[in-house]
């Protein structure tokens, strides 16, 4: 399902949630005023992109479906490591795939700063000599604890190591990197989902927030 974007228009001590913005608010019937920063609509930024425009990057999608098409927030996810075309590698009981389609919609976490000269131009190097490695082979696969997150993290720590830096625990890195994002896409989808069925979603703003 295609994300038609998300606005927000604050009024009645309200956030409305839309798709297009209302002449008038949903929540009083008045008509919205046209000038004032907090009563102009917002669009809200997605926290989804195009995985394959992502270079150098970790990226995060359910296993089947997408975020917002049928993914239930309880699914499994499956994540892989974007070279510097898009190109995903990913690793599961099937062994290694570099896939060019496929994670059109996902969250995006980059790996590499714009100042790495070094390892932009080694990157596609690094992560094809390490995806070889007899560790990924497709027997070595194991849902739990020898699965695609695994292999990703592996991949990221052995950057780490290579530029001697300490390595990253499995929690460590879903608590810094990743839950932050995945608590954005979940409001995200929860909005999505609500403006799938209605025209509006109304969420009361705390008291220090309602200023019109």
């Amino acid at each position: 399902m295609a994300d038609g974007g998300i606005l927000r228009v604050q009024h009645c001590g309200a956030a409305i949630f839309c798709r297009r913005a209302p002449e008038r608010c949903p929540a009083c019937g008045r008509a919205l005023p046209r000038a004032g920063l907090l009563a102009a609509p917002r669009r809200l930024p997605s926290p989804f992109r195009h995985g394959h425009r992502q270079p150098r990057a970790f990226l995060l999608r359910p296993t089947a479906g997408a975020f917002l098409g049928e993914y239930d927030g309880k699914s499994d996810l499956h994540v892989g490591i974007s070279n510097s075309n898009g190109v995903v590698y990913h690793y599961n009981e099937e062994g290694i795939h570099r896939a060019a389609v496929g994670w059109e919609q996902c969250i995006s976490i980059p790996l590499v700063q714009p100042d790495m000269f070094g390892l932009l131009q080694q990157w596609d190097e690094l992560l094809e000599k390490f995806s070889v490695g007899e560790a990924w082979l497709p027997h070595r696969y194991e849902e739990h604890d020898h699965n695609c997150y695994t292999y990703a993290l592996a991949f990221i720590n052995s950057i780490l190591t290579a530029q001697g830096k300490r390595e990253m625990s499995k929690s460590e890195f879903t608590e810094k990197f990743v839950i932050p994002q995945t608590k954005k896409a979940s409001k995200y989808i929860t909005l999505h989902r609500a403006l799938t069925a209605n025209d509006f979603y109304i969420v009361p703003l705390p008291d220090e927030e309602k200023q019109c």
